[in-house]
């Protein structure tokens, strides 16, 4: 039987092997690069993303650029506030020229970030399984040439941000998947692949696939470097692949 000494020690290999193949590199970077990029790209006074909480009751602000960056980056906001929040909840775009005139601003919001605009764009951050977060600009310069097409541009934007996001939220489910597996071999004494496999035939959707990776990285694992090296290079020219398509074209 497999004791559970083994288990952790057969985990470890397991997680050092895949992590190379699905890890997400430098995101944090990605997405700040994203917003400083447009920002200057839009002309605009600032531009920040704030993510869904994981009850979806809030939004977090977690990468910003330009006026109130350092003091709106952590800020916490009910979903059920604000432009950002009509946003993440409707699912739809907005443009608003007149913030101080329309009911959905949150001026108290805006003062706690020492900058208070006059204008937004925001779009919603979905991938093809759920909406993610809100990507707002402020005061953009609306007056340069091909302003008019600044929605379809900043839909872009955040379509770069979600592929990034996906790929950190994959890379924290596959992890607890194989803590999954590991549970199911301690109950039955099989080993990681076998209990990795039987997961993949429990599980359904994504957490199915992670479930039959792990197990074929388990299998791998055991049969030499060469092998855990090819698997690593097919997986890494696969997810650089995914990442650089958009998620509308899934």
């Amino acid at each position: 039987m497999t004791t559970p000494e083994d288990l952790l020690a057969e985990l470890g290999r397991v997680a050092t092997d895949l992590a190379p193949a699905v890890r997400p590199v430098g995101s944090e970077d990605l997405l700040r690069a994203l917003t400083d990029t447009a920002r200057q790209l839009f002309g605009a006074a600032a531009c920040s993303l704030a993510l869904l909480s994981d009850d979806e009751s809030e939004l977090v602000y977690t990468t910003a650029a330009g006026e109130g960056a350092d003091d709106i980056t952590g800020m916490r906001m009910p979903v059920s506030e604000g432009v950002a929040g009509w946003v993440v909840q409707s699912g739809q775009p907005i443009a608003i020229g007149d913030l101080a005139n329309d009911p959905r601003f949150s001026l108290q919001t805006a003062q706690r970030t020492g900058y208070v605009p006059q204008a937004i764009l925001a779009v919603p951050v979905n991938s093809p399984r759920r909406t993610l977060g809100v990507l707002t600009l402020l005061d953009r310069d609306a007056r340069r040439p091909g302003a008019e097409h600044d929605m379809t541009l900043l839909s872009l934007f955040a379509d770069q941000a979600a592929i990034a996001l996906e790929s950190v939220l994959a890379f924290g489910d596959l992890g607890r998947v194989l803590l999954q597996s590991v549970a199911v071999a301690a109950g039955d004494g099989t080993d990681l692949a076998g209990a990795a496999d039987r997961s993949a035939a429990e599980l359904t959707g994504a957490d199915a696939d992670l479930a039959g990776l792990a197990a074929a990285f388990a299998t791998l694992s055991r049969r030499g470097a060469a092998e855990r090296r090819l698997a690593h290079d097919v997986m890494h020219s696969i997810a650089t692949y995914a990442e650089r398509r958009s998620p509308r074209t899934r």
